[in-house]
């Protein structure tokens, strides 16, 4: 009787994951989500946006070239300043380069993410000022408004990139926006995240947000001391870095301990190489979190990945790429890789030509052109 029981529940149990799923659009639309690009570096992160520059840093043709090399979605990073016009949107230049990109993406079958990535300093004031909260609201409710009319179907709203805003503060902030979005977009997917910089352990952390048409987001960049190597910004040990290999078992790691000076560098090479990341330890992370999602009950997307190409060995940033990769659909978990053209990128831009990477495009599982 008892064992008859436990079996009715736990189909009742399946039989509501179906409904809710099949209730949310967000399920369907992730299928949009499969493989995508970031374009980065243009809209946000700059202190250009001149028309000019915003016309020819990335091109409606790279647009193009992104479908051509096989991704099926590109993430738009938007900084506010974008949206700072003195009249209405649709006459202001920034924006209607924006709305020119997002036009091209969808005429060539790209569904696009547009992702409010703004300053630090503009999410420090999050953290610590409800003023500050009230203004993105407010801004959150004119893209709405004003992006409403495009396809929900294609067209995701996300509401901020890595928050850096501690996870329960966050997550009362999110619950605002989604309800903000939502009555000025209510059709529209929203992808939400947790707080601070949106990793596998912050993650792990997030309390559930209110609501349905709704896809979670975690980026993954794991071990950051391979995947930052040479990185002028986040840990300072990291600047230094050179030659870190992937796997990094401690026989491999071993040769950039002996080239490094700083002490602290060693130490945080050594404790990478004892802990032996591999392909094998990258899917066992990953599986963790699609675990996560499961219980959950939500769509996932990680819709940030990838090496700091400067200063790594091709071959171990390609062998991470493709581990990664494999692991995020695996657990059919939809990518969009960091980046397009920028250090992370899988295209190199230089006097006007366009050269693709042809062993990323084969580590992400594209047929190199």
């Amino acid at each position: 009787m008892m064992r008859r029981l436990l079996f009715a529940v736990t189909l009742l149990f399946a039989c509501l994951n179906v409904v809710a799923q099949s209730a949310s659009p967000a399920w369907r639309r992730a299928e949009h989500l499969r493989h995508g690009i970031n374009a980065s570096e243009w809209l946000a992160q700059s202190h250009d946006y001149s028309p000019q520059r915003l016309r020819t840093f990335t091109t409606l043709d790279d647009i193009a070239r992104m479908h051509s090399m096989g991704f099926d979605h590109v993430r738009l990073s938007i900084d506010p300043a974008i949206f700072s016009c003195q009249g209405p949107w649709n006459q202001c230049e920034r924006v209607q380069v924006l709305d020119e990109v997002i036009a091209k993406a969808l005429s060539q079958d790209l569904a696009v993410i547009l992702d409010v990535h703004p300053s630090d300093d503009y999410k420090r004031q999050l953290a610590s000022s409800d003023n500050a909260v009230d203004k993105f609201a407010a801004l959150w409710n004119q893209i709405a408004t004003y992006y409403a009319k495009t396809d929900p179907e294609r067209v995701f709203f996300e509401i901020l990139n890595e928050p850096e805003v501690g996870v329960y503060r966050w997550a009362g902030i999110q619950q605002t926006l989604v309800s903000a979005i939502r009555r000025d977009a209510p059709m529209h997917t929203i992808i939400v995240t947790c707080g601070e910089y949106s990793n596998a352990d912050d993650l792990a952390r997030m309390p559930p947000v209110a609501g349905d048409n709704i896809i979670v987001n975690f980026h993954y960049y794991n071990p950051h001391i391979f995947t930052h190597q040479g990185a002028s910004w986040g840990e300072g040990y990291w600047a230094s870095l050179r030659q870190v290999p992937f796997p990094g078992t401690s026989e491999l790691v071993a040769a950039a301990i002996a080239k490094q000076t700083d002490d602290f560098a060693r130490w945080k090479l050594t404790q990478y190489g004892l802990e032996r990341w591999d392909a094998q330890h990258v899917a066992g992370e990953i599986q963790f979190v699609a675990d996560w999602a499961k219980r959950r009950n939500v769509p996932l997307t990680c819709n940030e990945f990838g090496v700091y190409r400067n200063y790594s060995n091709p071959q171990d940033r390609l062998r991470w790429l493709e581990a990664v990769r494999t692991a995020l659909e695996q657990n059919k978990i939809g990518w969009t890789m960091w980046d397009y053209q920028g250090g992370f990128g899988v295209v190199t831009k230089n006097n006007g030509t366009t050269a693709e990477d042809e062993g990323v495009l084969r580590a992400l599982g594209f047929q190199a052109r």
